[in-house]
């Protein structure tokens, strides 16, 4: 189906880029965005102090305390 949306500019660039990477079009990468969207429960995100966690995904580095401690570290 085609509509007419007015998108973001940083949006749409982050969309290009992604379908870049992932050898897709722009609308398919915004339609399964928008699909991953619609079909999570708030009620089933993971909060700490009220802000919501995003997901690990597969392959992903979890980013501890100690990767960001390092990191501070290495800017002083």
């Amino acid at each position: 189906m085609e509509m007419t949306l007015t998108i973001d500019d940083d949006v749409l660039a982050a969309a290009e880029e992604r379908a870049a990477a992932e050898h897709r079009s722009v609308g398919e990468v915004i339609s399964s965005l928008a699909r991953q969207a619609i079909h999570t429960d708030p009620s089933k995100l993971n909060m700490r102090n009220g802000v919501p966690l995003l997901p690990v995904l597969l392959g992903d580095e979890v980013i501890t305390s100690e990767h960001v401690y390092r990191l501070q570290d290495e800017l002083v």
